[in-house]
Order: structure tokens, then C-alpha cells, then sequence
């Protein structure tokens, strides 16, 4: 199941890039929670649907480096790039956790700190 875990996350952010943000909530379970580590918790497909309208004003840039699965959950390791209000782009480090239920992304911890590099 790790493997077909991994292909539904690729897809996910496959669609995120392309600014298809109701195509990656598709992935997601209803009540699906988000956990920015230090930050925020999203709880529910709504909550990560006011997330996404508000921080990806352009889709994100994401370059994965390591994709890791085992049993019901995926790491991804890598960078991802914002643009924000002003137009500016910023660069992070990110470590995503995600565990799966019945094949959907039914919860994220995520590590992300602004690149120095």
C-alpha cells in the first residue's frame, strides 16, 4: 500500500501545482487536519480550502528531494516556493508527513522554516 500512497501524493501536488486546489482536496479526506508544526491547525477540507485561497495566490513551486513510504503514511522532504501580497517569493524547507486512510491524505504534519540558502 506505501507505493500507491506515494502515486495519490504525486498526483495531489501534481494538481496543487497546476492551480487545481479542488483536484488535490479530492485526495483528502473531508475531516483531513493540517498541523504546521509551531504554527496552525487546519481541521476539515473547508478550513484547507480558506488556507490555499489566502497562501497560494499562484500555485506553489515544489521541489521534492525525498519521497519516503511505509504502511499509511508518506514523507515528503524538499522546497517549496510562495509568492506573497507583494509579489515577492520566498523560498522554504519543508518536511510533510502525511498518513492515509482508506486510501485519501487524512492528516498533515508539516516542518517548514524559511530557506537561509
Amino acid at each position: 500500500m506505501s507505493a500507491h500512497h506515494k502515486t495519490i501524493l504525486e498526483k495531489a501536488n501534481a494538481a496543487i501545482t497546476k492551480g487545481d486546489y479542488e483536484g488535490f482536496l479530492a485526495f483528502c479526506t473531508e475531516n483531513t487536519t493540517w498541523t504546521f508544526v509551531g504554527d496552525t491547525v487546519l481541521e476539515g477540507k473547508e478550513a484547507v480550502r480558506k488556507y490555499m485561497s489566502v497562501t497560494y495566490l499562484e500555485p506553489p513551486k515544489f521541489q521534492v528531494e525525498q519521497l519516503l513510504a511505509e504502511g499509511d503514511f508518506v514523507t515528503a522532504i524538499g522546497r517549496i516556493s510562495l509568492k506573497d501580497t507583494d509579489d515577492k517569493m520566498t523560498d522554504y524547507d519543508y518536511c510533510d508527513i502525511w498518513r492515509f486512510e482508506e486510501g485519501k491524505m487524512a492528516e498533515l504534519k508539516a516542518f517548514v522554516i524559511e530557506s537561509r540558502a
